[in-house]
This record gives C-alpha cells, sequence and structure tokens, in this order.
C-alpha cells in the first residue's frame, strides 16, 4: 500500500501572486526559485519536525478570522521572533503567542488574509 510521506506543496489563490511570494521571501526567508514560487529543503529540518495533516468541521473557527477554508502552518525555530519579523513587514498578529508541552505557536494574517500558524517544535515523546 503506498502512502503520503508529507506535504508536497501548498497552492493557493490570491490577487498578486508575485507580490505576495515577495512578501514571503523577505519575512519569512522563503527560497523562490521563480517569481511566484520555491521549494522547502528537507534537509533543513530538524529531528523534532512534524507535518500535520488535519480535517476541520466546516463551520470551525479555528481559521478565523481568515474566511479562508485552509490555513498554513510553518516550523520556525523561534516563534516570537518570527512574528515579529512578519509584523514589520505588514502582517497582523491574530492572538498570542501559546506556550505548549510540544511547541510554540503563533498566528498572523499574511498581507492578503491568508491566516498562517508559525510552530516551533519541542522534543515530545510519540504515544
Amino acid at each position: 500500500m503506498q502512502k503520503v510521506r508529507g506535504v508536497g506543496g501548498l497552492f493557493f489563490k490570491c490577487q498578486d501572486p508575485e507580490k505576495l511570494a515577495s512578501w514571503y521571501k523577505e519575512f519569512l526567508g522563503f527560497n523562490l526559485e521563480g517569481p511566484n514560487y520555491g521549494m522547502f529543503n528537507p534537509h533543513e529540518a530538524q529531528e523534532h519536525d512534524r507535518t500535520v495533516w488535519s480535517t476541520f468541521d466546516e463551520d470551525s473557527d479555528y481559521f478565523a478570522p481568515s474566511d479562508q477554508p485552509f490555513m498554513f502552518n510553518f516550523i520556525v525555530d523561534d516563534v516570537t521572533a518570527m512574528m515579529d519579523q512578519v509584523l514589520k513587514g505588514g502582517a497582523t498578529q491574530v492572538s498570542e503567542i501559546v506556550n505548549e508541552s510540544y511547541g510554540d505557536f503563533g498566528w498572523f494574517l499574511d498581507p492578503m488574509g491568508f491566516k498562517v500558524e508559525l510552530w516551533s517544535p519541542k522534543s515530545f515523546t510519540e504515544e
């Protein structure tokens, strides 16, 4: 049986793809290989990095205040530092940073209204 091994891409529509890609390059450090796309290097992943796949009820407010039916989650080294960085670029912080036993989380809306979750993983034991 074949199995999915991780996220192969994040594809979404927006009003100005090149402008938003440039914003992600400048304020989140994305490596762009073209005017509106890039790739993540799996060799930069760290021991506790995980890719989570999850469905949500259609009436969930977890993606609020965005009205988009999806949300991005990006693994970062330091949620607070990254949040400061994206706020300087015009992002809007959605809530306070939360510290959980398995990592720190922060949320913002990018300049085009997509909700982004930042995650800095901590060591944890899988059940």
